[in-house]
């Protein structure tokens, strides 16, 4: 479903008729012997949210920074407003009315809200020739009403929550008067409430006559927002139709060219012993009185809502947390695992949700990285051999990782391949014990299919798994188990066989039928 109210309303249809904003006709752009993108169109019309979508590396982002004058065609045209048109950089770009808000914001953290606002715009003077400020704090906090929040505008970007920062950065686009706002992943990083937020947002701006240009690969999200969506596939155009026309299934066939019930892979999986178990584990204002099981050969889900203690619990047995109280148990032994260094030692590795930050060092190569947490081992006198690379050619070739040779940044990487390069790092560890915390978030179907046969994989091979996701679906598809924490508790487990999508939202937040705990007595099965 599209902002209007149903599918092929008077307002879509006046959206239909009116030019676009901008148009992108028959573009191609090379990067060396790669084509990233070859004879691609793509059109905004004022007023409309147009979603652009396709796996990792099929040329979505490319395609819009040659809208933003980040990179200029190597053949076809740009036109905005009707007339061709040619940018140098994003300046121009913005000169033009065209914005982009990256998944990565580009905001300056240690300046106020006020000071990003006008970063780059015409900031006003006083008649002695000084900044303006109070006249530039006026037009912020306006901007800013004018998309319904009240922020402090005085105050520094870097003390401001995800989705207050992605406000700010849309403030910042309708400072420059955007008739085009691009938005790549902007939900990647925030609750379902700010998600509501932002769409309401989004709505205002399209009522307005704004066009924005929407990157995401929720599926979910593009339905209920979008009004027209255009799927890329290996930097080509495979079709742009409505909203209204498209479901699920024929989406995901299009972008990856197989169907949606081919996505998750799963086998039969034969728990053995116990591998992991946590007795009481607690820590003030996070998580309380924790018990789990993970056996090995078993995929244990771990579900919940963002805030429910998940990640908090998971880096606690690996070392990040120190718990106040209860018992961590390693094969039956109690242990007392005060680093990472020491969970490593004792075959867990946890693979955190943010992989950019916690997961990857971005400038290092992809060999680097893959061997990071194994440079104890394989380092001598201070110096790493030759090995290192055939070790990370073994993972890459392993794990599919493409776009680039292991001697590259993986900062050049797409998001898939950069969550290979972490789970490549883990593995050459050779862990018993996986911590996996939101492994497929911001990544497209197709490399989400791809972990999902690794992770199958390596429960096959015998390696106990905590698997943490915020996707019901994934969670449901993928687990022998599924454990649910709500508020820091646990507060339901279920069988493969009996857990639902009802059940498990029930248990995570505390509607009035929650399915028994561990330790409690479960209802009969009517």
């Amino acid at each position: 479903m599209s902002l209007s109210e149903e599918p092929g309303t008077e307002r879509a249809a006046t959206v239909a008729e009116t030019p676009p904003v901008f148009r992108l006709r028959d573009v191609t752009k090379r990067f060396g012997g790669v084509t990233a993108v070859e004879g691609v169109s793509f059109d905004l019309r004022p007023g409309e949210v147009h979603a652009l979508v396709g796996e990792n590396g099929a040329g979505k982002s490319t395609l819009m920074k040659m809208v933003h004058g980040l990179y200029a065609p190597d053949e076809g045209t740009l036109e905005v407003g009707g007339e061709a048109a040619e940018f140098s950089s994003p300046r121009d770009a913005e000169a033009a009315g065209i914005a982009m808000i990256p998944q990565e914001l580009d905001l300056f953290p240690e300046l106020s809200v006020t000071e990003n606002l006008f970063v780059g715009r015409h900031r006003p003077r006083t008649r002695w020739g000084t900044l303006d400020r109070t006249a530039m704090r006026a037009e912020a906090r306006g901007r800013l009403r004018s998309l319904g929040v009240d922020l402090d505008v005085t105050t520094s970007v870097k003390g401001l929550s995800a989705a207050n920062q992605q406000i700010v950065a849309i403030a910042r686009a309708l400072v420059g008067e955007a008739r085009a706002v691009v938005m790549d992943e902007p939900t990647a990083s925030l609750t379902e409430r700010e998600v509501r937020q932002l769409f309401r947002i989004i709505s205002d701006l399209t009522a307005g006559g704004v066009g924005v240009a929407y990157i995401s690969h929720r599926l979910e999200e593009i339905f209920t927002i979008s009004d027209r969506i255009t799927v890329l596939r290996d930097g080509h155009h495979i079709t742009t139709a409505p909203a209204a026309d498209l479901d699920s299934e024929e989406l995901v066939r299009l972008m990856v060219g197989r169907p949606l019930n081919e996505l998750f892979t799963r086998s039969a999986h034969n728990p053995g012993e116990v591998a992991l178990e946590v007795r009481g584990l607690s820590r003030a204002g996070e998580f309380e009185d924790v018990d789990l099981v993970v056996r090995r050969s078993e995929i244990v889900g771990l579900s919940g809502l963002v805030g429910a203690g998940r990640s908090e619990v998971a880096q606690a047995i690996f070392g990040i947390r120190s718990p106040e109280s209860g018992e961590i148990r390693i094969d039956g032994e109690v242990v007392q695992i005060r680093s990472p260094q020491a969970a490593m030692e004792r075959g867990i590795f946890y693979v955190p949700e943010e992989r950019r930050s916690q997961g990857l060092i971005l400038p290092f190569s992809i060999k680097n990285n893959i061997t990071l947490s194994i440079l104890d081992r394989i380092a001598r006198f201070g110096f790493v051999p030759r090995t290192e690379r055939q070790t990370a050619d073994r993972f890459a070739k392993g794990l599919s990782i493409r776009g680039g040779s292991v001697s590259d940044p993986v900062s050049r990487l797409s998001g898939g391949n950069q969550q290979k390069v972490v789970l490549a790092k883990s593995l050459a560890r050779e862990p018993s014990i996986l911590l996996l915390d939101e492994p497929t978030r911001g990544i497209d179907v197709g490399a989400k299919s791809e972990i999902y046969r690794l992770i199958d994989d390596l429960a096959k091979e015998g390696k106990a798994i905590l698997l943490i996701s915020s996707e019901l679906e994934e969670v449901l598809s993928m687990s022998d188990r599924v454990v649910v924490m709500r508020e820091g508790r646990i507060t339901g487990e279920f069988g493969r066989n009996e857990a639902s999508q009802e059940m498990v939202m029930t248990a995570a937040t505390g509607g009035k039928n929650r399915p028994a705990g561990p330790g409690e007595e479960a209802p009969e099965d009517e």
